[in-house]
């Protein structure tokens, strides 16, 4: 058994394929793995190269050493689809594909295509949120403008009032009218989210994540702990810091009163290979997870918690993660959610180029 060495111009294609591509010898033994296929099986190519298929494939499907001899003896390909790995930490479901390659001059070996047909609907979930929240943007802009100039005129005739009246009784209530409508203003511009773009530095994303967390422990129960998992390795990135650190924060501060007087935070940052956002693919991107050991969000509001004025909590206002959304996608990065009872998983991508 040994590895296989390519040029550097395939490399560089084999590595850009958003597929995982495996070459197994006759022995079925791997000798070859691209960059997808290790960022799937979250390994190093070093760690599985001379591994035999069922060893790789941890036993998911007995079968599969099999399948693979079969295709070596018949020289005919094969593909199954739907199938589903237990390959990392959560169960991922690929189309699979083997096909033989059995050339006069080379040895003859076996190269398997894997497709994660979850990664292309979490592509399409993607792009289905950054479309319902251009939305509902282009709407909010919409609705605070026939908000607003009403709302000025309001104020403006109950300044004038305020100077006509003498009596300070009756004063109080045009003081009223007129902080009423400051605070609807307020929180007209905050449904907005931010209107000015970043103002992008080189930054170290660890350092925004310990000025959350230092500021989220200092507001947390004394009963809740913030865990940090952080890769070293990850490099700078161009960011607002104060944008950042505000977007993480509203996360950071949601989980912290998600688990109420005693539970845990885990803040962990990753390196994340070949990651599309939206319509943009992007070679590097580092995914921020926020995970809470709470009770979870509730099923019926999933789909619109990214939505201004929707929240779980009775004395929320439903606009923490709008804003979120709204300052990671102007870093062309996006803010996703799963949930169970016991496990939310806030999952920030931020490109690295």
């Amino acid at each position: 058994m040994s590895s296989v060495h390519l040029p550097s111009f395939y490399q560089r294609i084999l590595d850009n394929l958003s597929d995982a591509v495996l070459l197994f010898d006759k022995s079925l033994c791997l000798i070859y793995i691209n960059m997808t296929g290790e960022m799937l099986f979250a390994v190093s190519a070093r760690q599985v190269l001379g591994l035999r298929a069922r060893s790789l494939f941890l036993a998911n499907d007995p079968m599969i050493e099999r399948d693979l001899n079969r295709v070596l003896e018949s020289g005919v390909s094969f593909t199954k689809r739907n199938v589903v790995f237990a390959l990392t930490l959560h169960p991922i479901t690929v189309n699979l594909a083997v096909t033989p390659l059995t050339e006069d001059k080379a040895p003859p070996a076996v190269l398997v295509q894997l497709q994660q047909v979850d990664r292309h609907l979490r592509i399409s979930m993607e792009e289905q949120l950054l479309s319902q929240q251009n939305a509902a943007r282009m709407l909010l802009r919409g609705l605070a403008h026939e908000i607003k100039n009403p709302l000025g005129g309001l104020r403006g005739a109950a300044q004038l009032l305020d100077r006509e009246l003498a009596d300070d009784e009756q004063r109080e209530y045009t003081k009223i009218i007129i902080e009423e409508s400051d605070r609807l203003q307020s929180l007209v511009d905050r449904m907005l989210g931010p209107n000015k773009p970043p103002q992008k530095n080189l930054l170290n994303i660890h350092r925004v994540l310990e000025r959350v967390r230092q500021l989220v422990q200092v507001e947390a129960r004394a009963g809740v702990s913030i865990v940090r998992d952080y890769d070293p390795s990850i490099p700078s990135l161009y960011g607002d810091s104060d944008q950042l650190i505000q977007a993480i924060l509203n996360i950071v501060r949601n989980a912290a009163q998600a688990v109420g007087e005693q539970g845990k935070i885990t803040i962990c940052t990753r390196i994340q290979r070949q990651v599309t956002i939206g319509h943009q693919r992007n070679k590097l991107a580092v995914k921020i997870d926020v995970i809470d050991d709470g009770p979870g969000i509730a099923p019926d509001i999933m789909g619109q918690i990214f939505y201004p004025m929707v929240t779980g909590r009775a004395e929320g206002t439903g606009l923490g993660l709008s804003i979120a959304q709204s300052l990671i996608n102007q870093h062309g990065g996006l803010v996703e959610c799963s949930s169970s009872p016991g496990n939310t998983v806030f999952s920030i991508f931020l490109p690295l180029e």
